[in-house]
């Protein structure tokens, strides 16, 4: 067996941000930008009132209370129409370009004996100083500034500062594409008839949505039989397709174990096959395959559906997210106090038991689960949790019972020991979204 970090080594430099790309703005959602994104337009582009009141000229209702003739009525969206001149107002919406010679708006709460038509008098009743109520053009982003810097994520909110900029397009380094292929003669897609010794395939949806969640672009490439030939067709056509294969089963040192020996055909002294020193998710499998246009990182992953998922966490998601150029590629890692004892024997391995997260009971009442701003928040991907949470072990922590990755938090990392006592320190990797994994 090999430690952890051993295994790790080898596969992060495969996490190469991919190559930046020109995109319109509407398929940036998920990206990194590549480069600073300037601005098209200035933001606001004209001069536009921030309340609905009345545009005046400051210095006319510097002696307030005054009465003022409404010459016109300016809406969001319409032009500003003629000057405001002296002794003049013009009855405007918030949003509505201010009109030449107003240089205030007066809110209407602020007002009397106005009317919706834009004609007649109002009284305006307290001073309004100059630019008071108005946003002047390019208050927010000038014209060439930048909006957004390089290296930042592109969600919703930098989707609308960009679309407010005038942004029709910009460079980013493109999710990549992981192709996600299961492999076994006993599995069964979801729905279907279950024959003798066959199962449902749970990991190629459990490990689509992981890529997702990742921040990659899932691709399902199906099923393949247990048979070298066919598994090597399957691997070898979707080379061209995707930036990353993610394969499921078939790692193992058994005879039908055709992944170990595929990834040995095709990737030659590039191919790895590793026993990590974790339980569980011990074998792993890996390689280089050059494609049409370059190498291709190919995982193998045990079949065990918490197996697959303990090693996609720690092998898979961290090259994923460097291939995406994400700031963070890692989980964060809070350090709770077990909740009941994590017994265990030396092996030489790392155990990571599936764990729910308690926050700490307020005064004179018991743990409640969620909720971190409770223990004074956390800093994702620093290391940083919140103090006094509590970790629980999952009931039924083997391999094979998934039910128990569904419940959990995260992953108590247990070191090789004899286990821990209950209120020992531990180290959990967060992996509830919910909780900032």
């Amino acid at each position: 067996m090999i430690p952890l970090a051993t295994a790790r080594a080898v596969v992060r430099p495969w996490g190469t941000p991919l190559p930046a790309a020109t995109v319109p703005l509407a398929e940036a959602a998920g990206c990194v930008l590549a480069a600073p994104a300037p601005a098209a337009v200035a933001v606001p582009p004209f001069a536009n009132s921030a309340m609905d009141g009345y545009a005046v000229r400051s210095a006319d209702v510097a002696g307030a209370p005054v009465t003022l003739c409404v010459v016109g009525l300016v809406l969001a969206g319409s032009a500003a129409g003629a000057p405001v001149l002296p002794g003049q107002a013009v009855r405007i919406m918030t949003g509505a370009p201010v009109p030449e010679g107003a240089d205030a708006v007066c809110m209407v709460e602020r007002t009397s004996g106005g009317t919706e038509t834009g004609q007649g008098t109002v009284v305006v009743e307290q001073a309004v100083s100059r630019g008071e109520n108005v946003r002047p053009a390019g208050a927010d982003v000038r014209r060439g500034d930048e909006v957004l810097g390089a290296g930042v994520e592109v969600g919703p909110t930098q989707l609308a500062a960009l679309l407010s900029a005038g942004c029709a397009a910009v460079l980013v380094h493109p999710r990549p594409r992981v192709g996600i292929l299961s492999t076994g003669d006993e599995l069964v897609d979801a729905g279907g008839a279950l024959g003798p010794a066959q199962i449902y395939d749970s990991n190629r949806p459990m490990l689509l949505a992981l890529v997702a969640e990742a921040g990659g672009t899932a691709v399902d490439l199906g099923r393949s039989p247990d048979d070298v030939d066919a598994l090597a067709a399957r691997i070898g056509g979707a080379l061209g397709t995707v930036d990353a294969l993610v394969l499921s089963g078939g790692v193992s040192v058994g005879d039908v174990d055709v992944v170990r020996i595929v990834l040995d055909r095709l990737g030659g002294a590039e191919a790895r096959w590793m026993q990590i020193a974790i339980r569980p998710a011990k074998p792993f499998s890996c390689a280089l395959l050059q494609g049409p246009s370059g190498r291709v990182p190919v995982f193998g992953l045990p079949g065990n559906p918490v197996s697959s998922a303990v090693s996609f966490e720690l092998m898979v998601r961290p090259v994923l997210r460097s291939m995406a150029a994400r700031r963070t590629t890692e989980r964060p890692r809070w350090t709770a106090r077990a909740a009941a004892p994590m017994p265990r024997r030396p092996d030489g391995r790392l155990h990571l038991v599936r764990v729910v997260l308690a926050a700490p009971a307020p005064a004179g009442g018991s743990p409640g689960r969620g909720e971190p701003e409770a223990a004074g928040g956390s800093v994702a991907g620093l290391g940083v949790g919140p103090s006094g949470w509590l970790a629980r072990p999952c009931p039924g922590q083997g391999s094979h019972q998934i039910r128990s990755m569904g419940l959990a938090d995260g992953l108590a990392l247990v070191p090789d020991g004899d286990g821990l006592s209950e209120g020992d320190p531990v180290e959990v990797l967060v992996t509830n979204r919910a909780l900032g994994g």
